[in-house]
């Protein structure tokens, strides 16, 4: 790639962390970090983003911040105590996550912060103006920077634009609830090509922008707007698959394996955020449901749910971590024995030799949020199975069911449909199983999330050779 790639992110994908009182700035791994360092480093681009918080980082400390952040050619947003709280926690977390997850019994009653939601944004595209040059590349990702397409547009107006969601575009008539809905779609579509996860996202916001503005997209996404052409186009976004089968394979990964594997109990594994988007109680009722359905699986089957704590400091998260630690003790009071019980709830993050060890040993996997953008656990579990064999569960709502049509997938409101998948999932035969499981593994190897990114990146240099 000739240009570069300018990134920009609410987060940069660094750890700043202090030892000894020496600050060390590492890279963070992740699906968006994995997908994008390989054009970020080839076209020698630069990464725009919040570093997270730097409280307890002294003047001297900090310059040694700054330069080990650019050595890694990334811009640091540094937010103040009040940006995190109107933009991130408030705008971002509490009004727009629960819009785009169909959660509107979810938004605070009364809503502040737009206005420094549009001044951290702003502030974001005066970083792009700032390192922009003629002919960079500048993709925007995610829901916490919808207008800041629009803003880079007003300041260089030539430039090629990007803009990718990671959450779901909701049905129009949910996102209209947001009394400034024409305000953020006319900050996205001051990119040149607009990406989401699934045809269903994709037909959402198609149909909010013929409500709103009256544009309508032709057959192959092109619509025209304010002069300019705007691409509308579906770019499922993966995982890096042959990493995760090269280190699922570790010997040290392999005897964690077995010490989740008991003759005597079958495994459903959930590894989730503690987010109400995952589904985490409907699925406990379904495990509670199976138990009462077919009570020959009480004392043969135990679920491992890891819960990685998030958004602490907002109000819904924090009573929904009391609600699910509640239902946790509820079902492991009514169904537990002396020598079991049904649940082991996990509530932190766990190390990478555990994650890869809880998907490998699990029987069946269960994925069942009521809205999820992606969801990449769905695509961890089989690339981490390279014994072929186990049982994915996938909520339909989930934007991986649209590819990973060889799991079980089930309707997560449902709560007896999916206590019966569940008993479906035990039962099935080893042929089976590992038939899907095979296909599974092939789809998410075939289309990883170098593909994802160089699919993006070729629509959006597509554009300017048709020009």
């Amino acid at each position: 790639m000739d240009a570069r790639l300018l990134i920009v992110s609410n987060r940069l994908p660094v750890t700043v962390k202090v030892e000894d009182g020496h600050p060390t700035v590492s890279r963070s791994v992740g699906g968006l970090t994995t997908g994008l360092q390989t054009p970020h480093d080839r076209s020698g681009g630069l990464w725009i983003g919040w570093p997270g918080d730097l409280e307890g980082i002294t003047p001297v400390m900090r310059a040694d911040v700054d330069r080990q952040l650019a050595e890694l050619r990334t811009v640091p947003i540094c937010l103040t105590d009040r940006e995190v709280t109107l933009f991130y926690e408030q705008i971002s977390n509490a009004v727009l996550w629960p819009i785009c997850h169909d959660r509107i019994d979810r938004l605070p009653l009364h809503v502040e912060g737009w206005d420094v939601y549009e001044s951290v944004n702003a502030r974001f595209a005066d970083a792009v103006a700032e390192h922009h040059r003629p002919g960079d590349v500048v993709w925007v990702h995610d829901y916490q920077l919808l207008r800041v397409p629009a803003l880079v547009r007003e300041r260089i107006p030539d430039a090629r634009i990007g803009f990718f969601l990671h959450v779901p575009f909701p049905n129009p008539e949910i996102f209209f609830t947001l009394p400034n809905r024409h305000w953020l779609v006319e900050g996205m579509m001051g990119a040149d090509l607009v990406g989401f996860h699934t045809r269903r996202y994709h037909g959402h916001f198609r149909a909010a922008l013929r409500r709103l503005f009256s544009v309508e997209a032709d057959s192959n996404g092109i619509a025209r707007w304010r002069s300019r052409r705007v691409k509308l186009g579906v770019f499922p976004i993966s995982i890096d698959a042959a990493d995760f089968a090269s280190r699922a394979a570790a010997r040290e990964v392999g005897l964690k394996t077995r010490e989740y594997q008991t003759s005597s109990l079958r495994l459903l594994v959930g590894i989730d955020r503690l987010d109400y988007s995952k589904g985490i109680p409907r699925r406990l009722v379904a495990l509670k449901r199976l138990f009462m359905l077919h009570p020959e699986w009480r004392e043969k089957v135990r679920l491992i749910q890891v819960a990685v704590p998030t958004r602490d400091r907002v109000d819904a998260y924090r009573r929904f971590r009391r609600e699910v630690s509640s239902l946790v003790g509820q079902i492991n009071g009514e169904f537990a024995t002396p020598t079991w019980t049904p649940i082991q709830y996990i509530h932190r993050s766990i190390p990478s030799d555990v994650l890869l060890a809880l998907y490998r040993a699990a029987d069946v996997m269960l994925v069942t949020p009521l809205r999820d953008g992606m969801n990449l656990v769905a695509k961890e579990f089989p690339a981490s199975r390279i014994d072929d064999d186990g049982v994915l569960i996938l909520s339909e709502f989930a934007g991986a069911a649209d590819e990973l049509t060889d799991a079980i997938l089930v309707n997560p409101y449902d709560v007896d449909g999916t206590a019966e998948a569940i008993h479906r999932a035990l039962t099935m035969e080893v042929t089976e199983r590992r038939h899907r499981m095979r296909r599974l593994r092939h789809t998410v190897q075939e289309y990883d999330v170098h593909r994802w990114a160089e699919s993006f990146l070729g629509e959006l240099e597509g554009m300017r050779n048709e020009e």
